[in-house]
């Protein structure tokens, strides 16, 4: 049994040859540049060969397949909606997988069920039954992993923890991507930023040096070391909606670990004590001092390792 880990992201497709232990034996990796829906499937199929022939393995061994996905699958379906690539608002890559690889077992993840399932597998988490993924980035999601189970709900959407509800009273600028992501993804920060750019006439530090509409999340983090008023108040309030995110997620599944990651955690790693002793004003307290926070222990390949995994797990 040969076992296949491929990671689609918005900007390249990246796929791993695994041992049954989730030991990478050989990964390669390809830009999917300009192409959109069917194109990229194509290319994911052409690029699985190519990786197949290269580690001298037959398209017709007896293979699992694990996908990582940076969006939702439909496993009813077998779906997939990945908003980072044009045209795969409902694209068919299971059946495009299986009928390319009829004999292989083919299982499609969301990414931030790999992210929690590479961690378990190769990371931070391992030998945990417990733990929680929070992915921040462009958006805001979280890969669950209770009682051992990956959790994923009546239609594959668990997780969506952008949407969280963390202060009211509700306001319609939150209507695109939810109240937490609003304020705490990269593009949040970016947009944070730009509002109390606007509003302070009399503020002209670093972040007026170019057009509000550029100012992004790098920016603000270069800043805030500096002690920039606009940058440390966009970063404050990040942090407490961090640590009220996290210490929800501690209250209602108890977990052992969060592992914070994606693109943000990155520049905001140095801060997670300070969300850890936010999130200890909000938590179940016996909860919370039985958990630990942490920064991902693999930042590019956490995708990977997780859809290895997801491959390894079908056949047990």
């Amino acid at each position: 049994m040969v076992y296949i880990g491929i990671d689609v992201g918005g900007t390249k497709i990246s796929i791993g040859v695994f041992t049954q232990d989730g030991l990478p034996t050989a990964s390669e990796s390809t830009l999917i540049g300009e192409r959109t829906g069917e194109e990229v499937g194509t290319l994911l199929l052409s690029f699985c060969d190519k990786v197949l022939s290269d580690n001298g393995i037959s398209l017709d061994t007896p293979m699992s397949i694990g996908v990582c996905i940076p969006g939702i699958t439909y496993s009813k379906s077998g779906c997939v909606w990945a908003p980072n690539i044009p045209g795969w608002d409902n694209y068919p890559l299971y059946h495009e997988l299986k009928g390319h690889y009829p004999q292989a077992v083919v299982t499609i993840e969301s990414d931030r069920t790999c992210y929690i399932l590479g961690e378990v597998n190769m990371g931070c988490a391992k030998g945990c039954d417990n733990a929680i993924f929070m992915a921040v980035g462009t958006g805001i999601g979280a890969g669950i992993l209770i009682d051992g189970r990956v959790l994923h709900g009546a239609s594959d959407i668990i997780g969506a923890i952008g949407w969280l509800a963390l202060k009211p009273p509700y306001d319609k600028y939150w209507d695109q991507c939810g109240c937490f992501e609003t304020h705490a993804s990269g593009d949040g920060l970016a947009k944070q930023a730009q509002i109390f750019l606007r509003e302070d006439k009399e503020y002209n530090g670093v972040l007026r040096n170019k057009p509000i509409e550029e100012v992004t999340s790098y920016d603000v983090f270069a800043e805030y070391p500096n002690g920039d008023p606009i940058a440390v108040r966009v970063i404050e309030q990040a942090i407490q909606m961090w640590g009220m995110a996290a210490a929800n997620l501690v209250s209602l599944f108890n977990p052992e670990m969060i592992i914070f990651g994606g693109g943000v955690f990155g520049p905001a790693a140095p801060l997670i004590p300070l969300i850890y002793e936010e999130a200890k004003k909000w938590a179940q307290p016996i909860s919370i001092k039985q958990c630990k926070f942490v920064a991902t222990q693999l930042p590019k390949m956490a995708g990977l390792y997780g859809a290895g995994g997801v491959a390894i797990q079908a056949m047990k």
